[in-house]
């Protein structure tokens, strides 16, 4: 077993990783860092997702970092564009080198005598675990478990006759070319998935228990589009993006202030583009207010314009079994199909399936408390990039690495080597980190930490006050005890 010392260790080379890696590299020179990344390419969700369709469900103005400008036509952009720009990143800044491709990070244990982590780490392939140590630990390995997707316990499904597949396992060789399909689902990977398919297949069906909120969103920002005319494009990114962050903070508020009359509009919405004999309220209407859970965004209407044309439709019915041939509906309605897809949804997996501990005790993530989004209360030298679920998630990337960096460099000019958050009891809450009504986030509470009742343990999902907070707010706060350990 060997053993290698770094500054920092970066877990995950997705967008979270790169960001992190950047700003490192940026505002920390002196410091020698790695990112581990299990798999053997970089990109994260955007390398491990192929199924038909997949793109951004943020604009790419936000979604995009903001020190690299989003060249593209599109604000919402296909998987590979955003894989190449995330390559291009890469190498335009020289961290290519920095990775370290199929390491899987078993255990860290924070040893407080030493004040530096010991990281077990297992390269693909080797039955034996390597050891690296660093002073920080910062993980980028987002919430979600890579080895699979949620799949309930459809009675009979071992029934059917044909291909089953998952998303998050389709492969290129999946032929649907005039095929029956069925798409179960009706979140952001169905509305994603139906319109692309229905191009080739014989005939889409998106088969949902349960409607969701479906809004048009144009895929080209003709605004940012005609400022790339007249000004220098870092500077029409720079302005684009804070138009999108100011929009989306602003729907969002109104949404969450008035939630019957923001309901109704986008009801309206979907009624302009389907007509009024489509039963709009059986198929697209939820029983819980906007941004309970997250929209799910369409690219210039193309869901609606497959439903329009006849080659797509919905179906909002219940499961009673699969059959050889297809799906039984609790209707008594049979639906056909040569394959079906599952867009059930995902597995959350905390910490990236890592087991922390400090001084050799296992942490519970569920008994400890977030601290400004990205640490959590009495764990030292930790970081946990999680993105915000009512705009795009590179948001909060830019602001935990920035933060990163300064708590870094604070305990350097001080000669500090622990920095840990402490939480008062009192404002304890039981509040789960993402207090989101969504079947992932629900099925795993257990694997989430609390919030608290207010700042800095309070979860506010808004990219502003955290923009103050995080980025402008001090560093010694009076609840990130800093020390020098012997």
């Amino acid at each position: 077993m060997t053993t290698k010392h770094l500054d920092v260790v970066i877990v995950g080379a997705g967008i979270s990783g790169i960001g992190s890696a950047y700003y490192l590299q940026k505002y920390c020179r002196d410091r020698t860092f790695t990112i581990l990344e299990g798999r053997e390419n970089l990109g994260g969700t955007w390398d491990l997702f192929r199924y038909p369709g997949i793109r951004s469900d943020s604009d790419m103005y936000t979604l995009g970092f903001s020190f690299k400008p989003w060249k593209g036509n599109n604000a919402i952009a296909s998987g590979d564009t955003i894989l190449n720009y995330l390559n291009e990143t890469v190498d335009e800044n020289n961290l290519r080198d920095k990775i370290q491709f199929g390491y899987k990070v078993l255990k860290a244990d924070w040893s407080s005598a030493s004040a530096r982590w010991t990281v077990e780490i297992l390269q693909n392939g080797s039955d034996t675990s390597e050891i690296i140590t660093c002073n920080f630990l910062h993980l980028c390995s987002g919430y979600y478990n890579y080895e699979g997707g949620y799949l309930p316990e459809f009675k009979g499904i071992e029934n059917f006759k044909g291909p089953i597949v998952h998303p998050q396992k389709w492969t290129s060789d999946i032929d649907y070319k005039d095929k029956r399909v069925i798409v179960i689902g009706s979140g952001a990977t169905a509305v994603t998935l139906v319109p692309e398919m229905a191009k080739n297949a014989k005939h889409v069906v998106m088969l949902q228990r349960s409607p969701s909120y479906v809004v048009s969103r144009p895929a080209q920002d003709t605004i940012a589009l005609w400022l790339r005319k007249f000004l220098p494009i870092s500077i029409a990114y720079k302005i684009t993006r804070a138009k999108n962050v100011l929009l989306t903070i602003f729907f969002y508020y109104l949404a969450r202030k008035r939630p019957d009359a923001f309901k109704k509009h986008l009801i309206e919405m979907v009624k302009d583009h389907l007509g009024p004999e489509y039963d709009v309220e059986k198929h697209f209407t939820p029983s819980y207010k906007p941004w309970d859970q997250r929209l799910c965004a369409v690219p210039d209407a193309d869901m609606f314009g497959a439903i329009n044309d006849g080659s797509a439709s919905i179906v909002t019915d219940h499961i009673q079994e699969f059959t050889e041939t297809g799906i039984l509906l609790k209707s008594g309605e049979q639906l056909d199909a040569d394959l079906i897809i599952p867009a059930t949804g995902l597995r959350l997996r905390s910490l990236g399936g890592i087991t922390l501990s400090i001084d050799q005790k296992v942490i519970n993530i569920s008994d400890h408390t977030n601290y400004k989004g990205l640490g959590l209360d009495g764990v030292p030298n930790f970081a946990w990039t999680v993105g915000y679920t009512n705009a795009s998630w590179t948001l909060k990337v830019d602001l935990t690495s920035h933060y990163v960096c300064r708590i870094l460099n604070h305990m350097k000019k001080h000669n500090y080597n622990t920095c840990v958050p402490e939480l008062d009891p009192a404002l304890a809450s039981d509040v789960p980190l993402l207090d989101f009504t969504s079947g992932y986030i629900q099925r795993s509470l257990e694997q989430l930490p609390k919030q608290g009742s207010q700042p800095p343990w309070k979860n506010h999902q808004n990219y502003i006050s955290d923009l103050i907070h995080i980025k402008f707010g001090k560093i010694d706060d009076g609840i990130m005890k800093f020390s020098k350990a012997a």
